[in-house]
């Protein structure tokens, strides 16, 4: 139970001096920061103990000593089943002093963790999953969803190949949220630009063999295959691909969620010439230079990835709200306060996070350098276009989320 000080004085038997007691900011409880992700399997790369090095970057960079904050990072592994993710999240919650969870890829997972954290009145900050379910209709007080979704994935690069002449579409889809999410977006931006979708198969999640389902995407004469996976998955099919010879046969292969750490795996050689969207490249500025230098130097020479800058940069914010609050017990005051507070971080300068939870800043279209392109291990992109993030993510009024009504009726009852 934690005493009020000026109780705690009284029942010592101190005479405190109340003037100074009033000038004195309130001691903040000890907080406690969950990184929960895949730390074995087909996203270990893409998030990991990469995550949980970018959220100690973090904590060091705000420097919580300077604002009388004590700040422990702690970390899990969900195994990318929703089960073990909100089994793993109520622990935290109940029995460990968590205050916030960070990260969880898998989208499945990040649903599971989105409700739990709501029930418990905690803070979710996700960065690795991709649903824009997080945003939509179950959108929740207690989350904040910032690295990027399905609607500017599908806006990104599904937009960029139907603009190139990619009409026809067949989907390669991973059996769970987040592939039939990116593929519902993408679909929808196909078929607003007079496209149309001759088919789609699912395949398990992971999955060993995507032979048969590339021959089936092969045999439907689409223009364009899209991949509705991420990590593992899309470099096993990446891989697979090359081997069958799709493109030499005319079709184009759409990474929908590609990471830099999926390139790095399969290197220019084989990703060359992939259209994919990204919020985050660490050869993008001097910000994201300096910041991915000192990372590599942490994690064995390996660049951050996009979710693990999503980490570094929700950490920040995060603490920065706990600080203005002097508290940390209300989940819903501490989300409320983020949304209230503009973001600025080196790696995606200045944004806003929305009364539904997304967080906006700028996506960018890149495209995989040719091997004779590349000047180095981690030189894999070339940026093609910077999509604003008001047109990359869904307008705000189209999400069904119940939080846009409230905020719109408060913002109409000020004067």
């Amino acid at each position: 139970m934690r005493v009020p000080v000026l109780l705690s004085a009284l029942l010592m038997g101190l005479a405190p001096d109340v003037a100074a007691l009033a000038e004195t900011p309130a001691k903040i409880a000890p907080v406690k920061i969950g990184v929960l992700n895949d730390r074995s399997g087909v996203y270990a790369d893409i998030s990991g103990e990469g995550s949980v090095v970018a959220a100690r970057m973090a904590v060091e960079d705000f420097r919580p000593q300077g604002h009388d904050l004590v700040v422990e990072v702690v970390a899990g592994d969900h195994q990318n089943k929703p089960a073990v993710g909100a089994a793993l999240a109520r622990v935290w919650y109940d029995r460990e002093g968590v205050d916030a969870i960070f990260d969880v890829p898998t989208s499945s997972v990040a649903l599971a963790i989105h409700q739990v954290t709501r029930e418990k009145n905690k803070v979710f900050v996700d960065s690795g999953a991709g649903t824009a379910d997080l945003t939509g209709p179950d959108c929740s007080p207690n989350t904040v969803h910032w690295t990027f979704d399905t609607v500017a994935l599908a806006n990104g690069t599904g937009g960029a190949m139907v603009k190139r002449g990619g009409d026809t579409w067949f989907f390669v889809t991973a059996d769970y949220a987040f592939g039939e999410a990116v593929q519902r977006d993408t679909t929808a931006l196909i078929l607003r630009n007079g496209g149309k979708v001759l088919g789609s198969v699912k395949t398990p999640f992971p999955a060993s063999d995507f032979a048969p389902f590339l021959r089936q995407a092969q045999g439907s004469g689409a223009k364009v295959i899209g991949l509705a996976n991420a990590g593992g998955d899309t470099i096993g099919a990446v891989r697979e691909a090359a081997r069958l010879k799709l493109t030499e046969g005319g079709q184009a292969l759409a990474g929908l969620l590609i990471f830099s750490s999926d390139i790095h795996s399969l290197t220019p050689k084989v990703a060359q010439g992939l259209v994919l969207t990204e919020p985050f490249y660490w050869d993008l500025n001097d910000g994201t230079r300096a910041f991915s230098d000192r990372f590599a130097r942490r994690f064995s020479g390996r660049k951050p990835t996009a979710a693990q800058a999503g980490v570094y940069a929700g950490v920040l914010h995060y603490l920065k709200a706990v600080a203005a609050l002097r508290a940390v017990d209300d989940g819903r005051q501490i989300v409320a306060k983020m949304k209230e507070l503009p973001t600025d971080d080196p790696l995606f300068g200045k944004g806003t996070i929305r009364a539904d939870g997304r967080k906006i800043h700028d996506m960018y279209l890149f495209e995989v350098k040719k091997p004779a392109e590349s000047k180095g291990e981690w030189d894999l992109y070339r940026v093609l276009a910077t999509i604003p993030g008001s047109e990359a993510f869904r307008p705000l009024d189209q999400g069904g989320c119940p939080l846009v009504v409230k905020a719109a009726q408060a913002d109409g009852a000020r004067p």
